[in-house]
């Protein structure tokens, strides 16, 4: 026998720190940057993408601006550490960690962040499809003339690689926001989709993620405009939305630090994890009258 099989008992396992991975979608300047105000400024690293930190002008928090793709991936892998399974030619692996930290440092100096805070998902996004557009696999071997096809797959790989990376960063919290955009469906009926380029990442990212809310902007009973937190996948509006927690409600406040609290709150009750009795139905709609088709004179 060279060793015990590693099972993670139950016990090892709820005693682990796991951090929450979620993202937040919501209309530009509906204050998604702005809940950086919500956490705690000395554990937060703000991973600054857009430029766009007026909103929390005075706000004392440390910040990173990577300008490219190739730091956004080095970044990625220095919060979360090499993956053991990858080559030493590929992202992410121990000789790209390795690499990355003689040229960061130590990795320890990240041990008193415990939320890292990246906006935007969207501009990322666009920093990876300039990358891969200038890569071989974005131009056709025959001709050299730039493959639009081979860019987009490729930059769908990238971007579900960095996401995945910083998934897998059990012992911080990791929060992405994104501008969600409006549109009308063949039918006319509204629906949500995450800007990113691209149709794989806004397809994938909410399996990839713990929680998926959406930040929208409600009328109140006397009329005026509030926003708040929608965290529940069945709900009226047809927002992107996912609590894999299973502690919240369909809306809560537009708190980042309260929400976290809750979500690593008490468990819920098990009647409101798992639903047991069948779904009741919508009547059928009643059977419209058609005419006859072997009219009688």
């Amino acid at each position: 026998m060279t060793g015990a099989l590693p099972i993670i008992t139950a016990d090892q396992r709820l005693a682990e720190t796991r951090g929450i991975k979620g993202v937040i979608f919501g209309p530009s300047g509906i204050g998604k940057t702005s809940l950086l105000w919500t956490l705690e400024n000395s554990t937060t690293l703000f991973f600054d993408l857009e430029a766009g930190d007026l909103a929390i002008e005075g706000l004392g928090v440390d910040v990173i601006r990577p300008r490219t793709w190739a730091e956004c991936r080095d970044f990625a892998v220095f919060i979360g550490g090499p993956n053991p399974a990858l080559r030493g030619d590929q992202p992410y692996s121990q000789a790209h960690f390795d690499a990355v930290c003689a040229k960061f440092g130590d990795p320890a100096v990240l041990e008193k962040y415990d939320t890292v805070f990246i906006d935007s998902i969207t501009v990322a996004g666009r920093l990876c499809f300039g990358w891969c557009k200038g890569q071989p696999e974005a131009h056709s071997e025959k001709t050299g003339k730039p493959d639009v096809r081979g860019a987009y797959g490729l930059h769908g790989r990238e971007m579900i690689a960095w996401l995945t990376h910083l998934q897998h960063t059990r012992a911080k919290n990791v929060w992405f926001v994104g501008i969600l955009d409006r549109k009308l469906d063949d039918f006319n009926r509204p629906v949500f989709q995450p800007q990113i380029d691209g149709s794989k990442t806004g397809l994938e990212l909410p399996g990839i993620v713990d929680q998926v809310i959406t930040m929208a902007e409600f009328k109140a009973e006397d009329g005026t405009l509030q926003r708040g937190f929608v965290c529940q996948t069945l709900n009226p509006w047809g927002y992107p939305a996912k609590d894999r927690s299973g502690r919240l409600e369909m809306l809560e406040a537009p708190h980042l630090g309260r929400l976290m609290e809750k979500i690593r709150g008490p468990l819920a009750a098990e009647e409101r994890r798992l639903t047991y009795q069948a779904p009741e139905l919508p009547a059928p709609p009643k059977a419209q009258a058609t005419p006859n088709s072997n009219p009688t004179n």
